[in-house]
């Protein structure tokens, strides 16, 4: 029931104290202000490394070779490591149960593209079917290279969007001829990148093709590995983690190099990362949620205090209160709607501050920092932790009420 005259006493505490209920909000408000903010900015950066792994497939090793640093059997150190597509075709017999997707890559020795009085310098690649799925690429028209482009040496080639708008403006450029390093190819698809304008700038031909006119004869310069599915995360880390180590064994005993010698071969899983970061992540978020939380205690704890005072300046009221017959209950609930009134009043201040601190510099942020992008928060939760701080404010308030409602009259009616 609306008791008009309970919330003309806590507006006219309030007034008589504009100050120290001020104050009091104030540290309430700062709390949820803080927890969000961290939340969201908790909720960004875990966005940041999503978006990170979603340029390139979600399990993907991705191994190139490097230089020896140590000698091993009779050999110098400073070798420089070349893959080979015996290589390649050796671990597709080895670990045909395990592989999923593969592709060996083929750097071309120029990245040169002319289209009429058009003409660029891209990153350039000889590539395998599976590429498009380990890379993540989207076509956006035409098509991929494909195993019969493989088997017949086809001079085909995919472009990236970047490209497209380079050399043929609004031009559409499937099956137009273009020059890669003098010889002409012919555009079969254009493609998409997550990974954005850089991994868009960049075109890919057969690999056979590439090996076969550019003189590479059996050299790669990286290859692309994911695995068969496992049932949940961790089995596939583990898989993945035997499978890196078996992979590395065997490169290292192709090209005789030392057991421990960590620069001749380099193998990224992502998968590993992926965990890693994640890992990383839920301690950062749990810390943020720590240090958001004691500083809405010490809110609390301030309210409590408050109301503490509060009982203390107002102990002859209450000792007149119920001399008149008042019920303790009645004590209780007058210093508790004033705690409430203060705490819910202030967190819901803060939380919506917050959420348009958020709102308005969240989109920006990625203009900033790659590593936070799309800071938030989910609504629910943040709604959840106001009510919760209510609750908080309400228990902070009891305590003093309590006390309150214990005064005796005679003792009240006696304090100056």
């Amino acid at each position: 029931m609306f008791d008009l005259e309970r919330w003309d006493e806590i507006f006219e505490t309030i007034r008589k104290n504009k100050l120290r209920t001020f104050l009091t909000g104030l540290s309430v408000a700062s709390g949820i202000f803080i927890l969000v903010i961290l939340l969201g900015v908790g909720q960004g950066m875990q966005n940041g490394i999503a978006r990170e792994f979603e340029r390139d497939a979600s399990n993907l090793i991705f191994v190139f070779p490097g230089v020896t640093s140590k000698e091993y059997k009779g050999l110098n150190p400073g070798r420089r490591i070349q893959l080979k597509n015996e290589d390649y075709n050796k671990i597709l017999l080895q670990h045909a149960d395990m592989l999923d997707k593969t592709s060996a890559v083929y750097q071309l020795p120029t990245g040169d593209m002319v289209y009429k009085k058009e003409n660029g310098s891209y990153r350039s690649d000889g590539v395998f079917p599976a590429f498009q799925v380990l890379e993540n690429i989207s076509l956006t028209a035409g098509r991929f290279i494909n195993m019969n482009d493989l088997e017949n040496r086809e001079k085909v080639v995919v472009i990236g969007r970047r490209i497209q708008l380079d050399l043929f403006k609004k031009e559409d450029p499937i099956g137009k001829t273009v020059k890669i390093g003098g010889v002409g190819f012919k555009v079969i698809g254009t493609f998409t990148d997550p990974g954005g304008e850089r991994e868009e700038s960049r075109f890919a031909i057969p690999i056979t093709t590439a090996q076969t006119i550019y003189g590479g004869g059996n050299d790669i310069a990286r290859m692309y590995i994911t695995l068969k599915q496992d049932d949940n995360f961790d089995e596939a880390v583990a898989t993945s983690q035997y499978f890196t180590g078996q992979l590395e064994q065997f490169l290292k005993n192709q090209h005789t190099i030392a057991p421990d010698d960590n620069s001749a071969i380099y193998i990224n899983n992502t998968l590993e990362n992926a965990k890693r970061f994640f890992m990383l992540m839920k301690m950062i978020r749990l810390f943020f949620w720590g240090v958001g939380i004691f500083t809405i205690i010490a809110g609390v704890v301030g309210v409590s205090n408050i109301m503490l005072i509060i009982v203390k300046e107002r102990t002859r009221e209450i000792g007149i209160r119920k001399a008149l017959g008042a019920q303790p209950w009645s004590i209780i609930g007058m210093i508790l709607h004033e705690s409430i009134f203060v705490t819910a009043i202030a967190g819901f201040t803060g939380l919506i501050l917050s959420l348009l601190l958020l709102e308005v510099f969240g989109p920006q942020v990625k203009d900033i920092t790659e590593y936070i992008y799309n800071p938030s928060v989910n609504f629910s939760v943040a709604v959840n932790t106001v009510i919760l701080l209510v609750i908080a404010g309400a228990v902070a308030g009891f305590f003093p009420a309590w006390r309150a409602a214990r005064i005796k009259p005679i003792v009240a009616l006696r304090d100056e």
